[in-house]
């Protein structure tokens, strides 16, 4: 099949009460070659409340009026479903009528080649079980890594997968924190306790979150599944503001959007020690300096009190 035959992935953002985002969003997406060939769905979500009709009555109005994509789709949600019941019934209703699918939120702005690289990701690896997914944020680490790269599971910022692999999700925490214990795979899972991944899935189980993201990440992880990354960031985050669920005080999520096209193949599909080294590090190096700061808030607070 030519390249000009090719059927481009339907790109689908998910949008709540930040029109001045989803702007962003929309405006980089634009500038994207590809944008003019793809279908765009929009997910709406309802107001929780009615301080929130304003602001979701703003975004729809702004979604009127965007053009410059092959077609556009908005679904309006009448009810808040929340993010994580909205990502995962929006993924699920463009998966079995496309077979794949692009996913952004709101809050993401992408770099001109980050479509091409999606696509090309898309139908390299489409016939490829061991891979689920593409990825196109990357961590700004400080070690040397490959071009490209897999690493072991999934991830949430900027990415595209297949029908075939998002019908493994597990919407059951439980299910997945189980079989990760009886795996023995809790501690490779935590990034050798690195990362806190299994007290965030106790969470969601809990209800003290709805994460979608990590039942997905759990989900590829234990079915022993890759996600194809790259070293220079396609993707940077813009909702660190205290607008988006996302946010905390010690976000490193902005990164510096790659100029450049990232090639697509070539490499062996099993997880990169050098990635997982560099992650590793990464994480370790942020929970020593947040641990930094709250020490120096304590004792600033301390001092306050006397």
């Amino acid at each position: 099949m030519s390249e000009n035959q090719k059927m481009l992935a339907p790109i689908v953002v998910f949008a709540y009460n930040r029109p001045w985002h989803l702007q962003q969003t929309i405006e980089a997406l634009l500038q994207n070659n590809e944008s003019a060939q793809s279908d765009l769905f929009i997910f709406s979500d309802g107001p929780k409340n009615a301080q929130a009709d304003e602001a979701v009555s703003q975004v729809r109005q702004y979604i009127k009026t965007i053009s410059g994509f092959k077609s556009l789709t908005l679904i309006k949600r009448e009810e808040n479903y929340g993010l994580g019941r909205s990502i995962i019934e929006g993924v699920t209703f463009v998966c079995n009528r496309r077979n794949k699918i692009i996913v952004l939120e709101d809050d993401l702005v992408t770099s001109p080649f980050f479509l091409r690289f999606m696509n090309d990701g898309l139908d390299y690896y489409e016939s490829e079980e061991r891979v689920a997914s593409i990825h196109g944020y990357a961590l700004p680490v400080k070690q040397k890594m490959p071009p490209t790269f897999f690493v072991r599971g999934a991830d949430c910022l900027g990415w595209a997968t297949w029908k075939r692999a998002w019908d493994l999700f597990e919407e059951n925490g439980q299910k997945l924190y189980d079989k990760l214990q009886r795996s023995n795979l809790t501690q490779q899972f935590d990034l050798d306790g690195a990362a806190s991944f299994s007290q965030m899935l106790q969470d969601q189980i809990a209800g003290k979150n709805n994460s979608w993201a990590v039942r997905w990440h759990a989900t590829t992880f234990l079915e022993n599944k890759f996600t194809l990354s790259t070293q220079k960031s396609l993707v940077r985050h813009i909702g660190n503001d205290g607008t988006g669920t996302n946010f905390n005080v010690e976000d490193m999520l902005d990164t510096v959007l790659s100029n450049q096209p990232v090639a697509v193949g070539g490499i062996p599909i099993v997880e990169s020690l050098d990635a997982r080294s560099a992650v590793i590090k990464f994480f370790n190096s942020r929970n020593s300096l947040l641990q930094r700061i709250m020490r120096r808030v304590r004792k600033v607070y301390r001092g306050m009190k006397t």
